[in-house]
């Protein structure tokens, strides 16, 4: 008599080899995913850095970069209304009558899994001047052992690179323009 089917000796067998694979492929998947989103965190803070110095070129009025390893924050010098005085204080925390923009323009949270250094730790303060020019040379690293290929911004007076540190923070390497590998 000929038998059809299957044995439940074959189906464990099956079921425990489909199990096995899943995991491996599921701790698989997050060491592959964790430099994607190292690249993409430090892809949007490039493109934050970008409009923030567009913004101070197109509207003739100081921008400025807060920083926080957690997060970091755009901000518009409104106050005096229109031009500003250059330097960020309380009063432009709020915008002047009939200013529609938000305040801050951004306000940024960072993965606590990879959290951003820089270079002169104690100056958090990246400004655009009103021809879109930064007086601050500054890298902003992550701080994370992920080889992804962005892990680094460089700021010069008139560029905003990406890059890639060539030996990351954790591993012992400064967050500073030597160490940055513009791409």
């Amino acid at each position: 008599m000929k038998k059809e089917g299957f044995t439940l000796i074959e189906a464990v067998i099956v079921v425990a080899t489909v199990g096995t694979l899943a995991a491996v492929l599921v701790f698989s998947f997050e060491g592959w995913s964790r430099p994607y989103a190292i690249e993409s965190q430090m892809k949007q803070m490039h493109a934050d850095l970008m409009l923030a110095r567009a913004r101070a070129l197109e509207r003739s009025r100081f921008h400025f970069v807060e920083l926080w390893p957690g997060r970091y924050r755009v901000r518009e010098d409104v106050s005096p209304w229109p031009d500003g005085d250059g330097d960020l204080t309380s009063d432009d925390d709020e915008g002047p009558p009939g200013y529609t923009e938000p305040v801050p323009l951004l306000d940024r949270t960072i993965a606590p899994e990879y959290p951003l250094v820089w270079s002169g730790a104690a100056d958090t303060r990246i400004a655009f001047n009103t021809h879109g020019l930064s007086n601050d040379a500054k890298t902003i690293c992550v701080n994370a052992r992920y080889e992804a290929d962005y892990s680094c911004i460089e700021i010069s007076r008139s560029r905003i690179n990406l890059g890639k540190l060539a030996v990351s923070v954790p591993d012992g390497g400064e967050c500073n323009a030597e160490n940055c590998f513009a791409k």
